[in-house]
C-alpha cells in the first residue's frame, strides 16, 4: 500500500502570537515552530497501517524552506522517504493553493490512499483535504476514528454530533482525514533520527509543478479582541432578576 501523509509546519501552540504590522497574519520572527497536530495522528496511522499490509508512506508538505524540519520530524518517526514543495509564500497560502500543490506533487506517482489531518492548528479551516481529494478525483471522507483496509477497500468510523457514529466503505484510491485521538502517537527514537538523515527528500519548487499562487481566499483584517469590563445592575423583584439574568446568559452570553 503507498500512502501519502500530508503534514504541515505550524507555530507552537505555546508561542506568544502578535498580529503583523500588514494586520494580516501574525509575525513569524522569533517564534518557534512545530508540526500540526492533527497531521501528526494522520503520519501514524500510515505508519500502522504500512507496518500491517505493507507498502510505502511517503510525507508531503508545502512551505518554506524551515517547513523542512517537520519532514525530517516523519522521516525519524518511520516516513520512507519526503517530499518538500519548497517556496515562502506556503507560509500564507490559501487552502487551495495548498491543495494545488499537494495534488500536483502526489498526482505525479501512483497512490493507494492519502491521509491528512482533519485541520491545521493555526487557520482551522479544515479544507485541504477535501480540496485536494477533489482535484486528484478521490473519494474522500473525513473526521476518521478507525480504518480497516482490505481487499482494496477501505472500511472507516466517522465521528459525527453528539456521541454519534458512521461507517462508510470506500473504494482505493481514496483521501481521508484523520481526527485527532485516533491513535497514539509514536516518539522519534535515536536510531530513526540517524536514519532520517539518509532518507531521500525530493524538493519542488512551486514553478516546478506549475502553482497558480493567486490566492481564492483572502484574510481581509486580523485582530486581537480588546478587553474590556462592564457592570450592569438587575432590578426588580427575584424573580424578575432571575428571568433577566437567564434571558442574558442564554442570548448574550450564549453560555447556556
Amino acid at each position: 500500500m503507498k500512502i501519502f501523509v500530508c503534514v504541515k509546519q505550524v507555530m507552537s501552540r505555546d508561542a506568544a502570537l502578535r498580529v503583523g504590522g500588514d494586520g494580516l497574519w501574525v509575525r513569524d520572527d522569533g517564534v518557534a515552530f512545530e508540526t500540526n497536530e492533527p497531521d501528526t495522528f494522520a503520519l501514524e496511522e500510515g505508519l500502522r497501517l504500512r507496518e500491517k499490509h505493507g507498502g510505502e508512506v511517503v510525507a508531503v508538505t508545502a512551505g518554506p524552506a524551515r517547513a523542512a524540519s517537520t519532514l525530517r520530524e516523519a522521516l525519524a518517526k518511520g516516513a520512507d522517504r519526503a517530499i518538500h514543495i519548497e517556496d515562502d509564500r506556503f507560509a500564507r497560502a490559501d487552502t487551495h493553493t495548498t491543495a494545488a500543490a499537494l495534488a500536483a506533487a502526489i498526482g505525479r506517482e501512483p497512490h493507494d490512499l492519502i491521509l491528512t489531518g482533519l485541520q491545521s492548528d493555526d487557520a482551522g479551516f479544515g479544507q485541504t483535504g477535501v480540496i485536494l481529494a477533489e482535484m486528484l478525483g478521490l473519494p474522500h471522507a473525513t473526521i476518521i476514528m478507525k480504518i480497516e483496509a482490505s481487499g482494496g477497500y477501505l472500511r472507516c468510523k466517522r465521528e459525527l454530533e453528539a456521541g454519534w457514529f458512521q461507517t462508510v466503505t470506500l473504494p482505493q484510491p481514496a483521501l481521508l482525514t484523520i481526527q485527532s485521538g485516533i491513535n497514539k502517537v509514536r516518539y522519534a527514537t535515536l536510531m530513526g533520527i540517524k536514519r532520517a538523515r539518509r532518507k531521500p527528500v525530493r524538493r519542488y519548487a512551486s514553478t516546478d509543478l506549475g502553482i497558480d499562487m493567486a490566492p481564492r481566499q483572502e484574510v481581509l483584517r486580523l485582530y486581537q479582541p480588546q478587553q474590556g469590563k462592564q457592570t450592569e445592575f438587575l432590578e426588580g423583584s427575584a424573580r424578575e432578576v432571575a428571568d433577566q439574568l437567564l434571558s442574558k446568559l442564554r442570548f448574550e452570553a450564549r453560555v447556556i
